[in-house]
């Protein structure tokens, strides 16, 4: 969501449209305003609350705090907007409340859908709150219009939340072809530090069980197993979460899945880097032979279309937006969520077919480029133009 919001600001920006962008401030040494976005647009970082990170559930209590300072904010300013686009849940709320101060349009897009997660979610830890159910419900009948990822998105508003989708429009996330391009395997590996001898599988992405990093690592035991890396070099990379830190200040899914990974024997194949900055993120996609997305749900799946724009196939769960975004067969391959032997045998099928690899990979590429962000900046102006008022 946060690529999502920067990369879309920026666009805009170069178009010549004003944005400014408000968050809650989570620490008090960052500056409260920063002009990060080019093109004279802004990120705002509203004093509401501690300046800390915050569960969600806390966060709730603040959102009367965080309006008056946004208002606070555009009043000394002198700023009026036009428009509103609200991402999440909580910040939908705020947007309501802002649109009565403002007289102005909202745009809301959700990213996840609390209803999808916690039909997939496997203990009440990952289940998301009533608050936020109801919060959607009220969203989706209040906004002026609903931004969708994909179609899939649009049926699980209609048939989870029971409520009717004529304000709702399917624009997808964009990605970067300026930054995430193909770039030659060997200056990719010499870049992340990596031999070139060596075979890479990439998983992208936060650390959390919904994410079915488990799964992945399953699969890769039994590639072993199955002798399909016998006479090559390879290993797993796992980016998320911080693998720096200690088994106590690392969240309880690292330690897990650093638990399993041992217990499988796979200590010497798997190598858990932890974040990674996004500006560099392409060089590790271009290094990789795959890039996995074993999600138990996606509402869209960016990283899959950062990995392919890098000319990388992806092997995905075919859940939410996944299902729609990879083309099977042609840009990488779906497999069912959870489902072990499923993705060993994609793995497989891949790992031993350098043809198949390399054309997947290229018609991944070209196929990214219609996602291109001044393609996608278009349709999101398109419907800005759709909601403001006619001028003579």
């Amino acid at each position: 969501m946060n690529v999502y919001v920067r990369d879309l600001a920026r666009e805009l920006g170069r178009r010549g449209v004003g944005v400014d962008v408000f968050t809650r401030s989570q620490d008090e040494h960052v500056p409260h305003v920063l002009h990060d976005l080019g093109y004279g647009n802004r990120i705002v970082h509203v004093r509401a609350g501690p300046e800390v990170p915050m569960a969600k559930t806390e966060l709730v209590e603040y959102l009367p705090l965080f309006l008056k300072e946004i208002n606070r904010f555009s009043q000394a300013k002198g700023l009026t907007y036009d428009l509103i686009h609200s991402h999440y849940w909580l910040s939908g709320l705020a947007a309501l409340d802002l649109r009565d101060i403002w007289s102005v349009p909202i745009i809301q897009m959700f990213h996840t859908l609390a209803v999808m997660k916690n039909r997939v979610a496997r203990n009440e830890h990952e289940a998301e709150s009533t608050i936020r159910i109801d919060a959607e419900k009220r969203l989706l009948r209040e906004v002026d219009c609903v931004v969708a990822a994909t179609q899939a998105e649009v049926a699980q508003i209609q048939w989870l939340y029971q409520i009717g989708t004529e304000k709702v429009v399917v624009i997808p996330p964009g990605v970067d072809t300026s930054h995430f391009y193909p770039i030659a395997k060997d200056e990719a590996k010499e870049f992340a530090g990596i031999s070139q001898e060596k075979r890479i599988i990439l998983y992208v992405g936060r650390i959390e069980s919904l994410k079915g990093i488990d799964t992945l690592l399953r699969a890769i035991a039994k590639l072993i197993e199955d002798d399909v890396f016998r006479n090559t070099p390879f290993g797993l990379v796992v980016i998320g979460g911080d693998a720096k830190l200690s088994a106590e200040e690392t969240n309880a899914e690292m330690v897990r899945l650093q638990e399993i990974s041992e217990s499988l024997g796979l200590g010497e194949v798997v190598s858990f880097l932890g974040k990674c900055d996004q500006d560099i993120l392409q060089y590790y996609y271009s290094a990789a032979e795959i890039v996995v997305v074993p999600s138990h749900y996606e509402s869209f799946g960016l990283v899959a279309l950062e990995a392919m724009a890098c000319g990388t196939p992806v092997v995905a769960s075919e859940t939410g937006g996944l299902a729609f975004l990879i083309r099977d067969g042609e840009t990488g391959f779906h497999v069912p969520a959870g489902d072990v032997d499923s993705l060993a045998d994609r793995l497989a099928r891949l790992l031993q077919d350098d043809v198949l690899l390399a054309r997947l990979g290229k018609q991944a590429a070209a196929y990214a480029k219609e996602y291109d962000w001044a393609q996608i900046a278009d349709q999101i102006l398109d419907l800005y133009g759709t909601l403001l008022p006619k001028t003579a």
